[in-house]
């Protein structure tokens, strides 16, 4: 029976752990280096000297949804949130006596692929739906991590090393049930089980609309 698919995880400084919900469904990786281009007089172009690599930035959206429990998603983007404090006793010097402090670094995870560690410099958290009490049960947020040392690691990794295949995450639609989401993803309804054993869904006949879904890729679907 398939286990579903890998779920990624934050891990922070702290030895703490925020775990994603549901897996991004993209992930945007930016490197630049900083070259310098001297003045030479009769000469159509430079000769370009390196100066230095800037700091590497990983960008995602990350999404939450707590209906199934009825328990408040700030549950979840509080702990991202609290990845914007300021720890008095993490700092970047060597002296004692000095006590800046900073935010914690984290390292983003996902099967096989592991991040360089990185501080969260964006977080943009918006919460798309509510209980009728007003407690809030889902929400999106939008992640910018940036390098924090030089590791000489990158996110990315060869597709033969074993790094899980990625997934596509569809919003139910009203009226939309699995086996036309398979159809659509798949081109074949009876794939429907794989959806529902991937998002733990008991009852494939009430899936809410505005509910988020993990679709594995076809790839991963063959293998399983």
């Amino acid at each position: 029976m398939n286990s579903g698919p890998v779920k990624a995880y934050l891990e922070t400084e702290q030895g703490g752990r925020i775990d994603c919900l549901f897996n991004p469904a993209e992930l945007q990786i930016r490197k630049s280096n900083r070259w310098f281009a001297p003045a030479v007089a009769g000469r159509n172009a430079p000769n370009l000297i390196f100066q230095r690599g800037e700091a590497g930035t990983l960008t995602m959206t990350l999404w939450f949804d707590t209906t199934d429990s009825g328990k408040a998603v700030t549950e979840y983007t509080s702990k991202l949130l609290d990845l914007m404090k300021v720890d008095p006793s993490l700092g970047d010097t060597t002296d004692p006596q000095v006590k800046s402090g900073r935010p914690p670094w984290v390292r983003f995870n996902w099967g096989q692929l592991n991040s360089f560690k990185a501080i969260l410099t964006s977080l943009d958290i918006t919460f798309t739906y509510f209980a009728s009490t007003g407690v809030p049960l889902r929400a999106r947020a939008s992640v910018s991590l940036q390098q924090f040392a030089d590791e000489g690691k990158w996110p990315l990794q060869n597709p033969t090393s074993g790094t899980p295949s990625p997934h596509t995450v569809h919003q139910v639609l009203a009226g939309e049930t699995l086996d036309r989401i398979a159809a659509r993803h798949y081109g074949d309804a009876g794939r429907w089980r794989t959806i529902a054993e991937a998002n733990a869904v008991l009852d494939p006949l009430r899936v809410a609309p505005g509910t988020l879904l993990v679709i594995p890729q076809v790839e991963a679907v063959a293998r399983a």
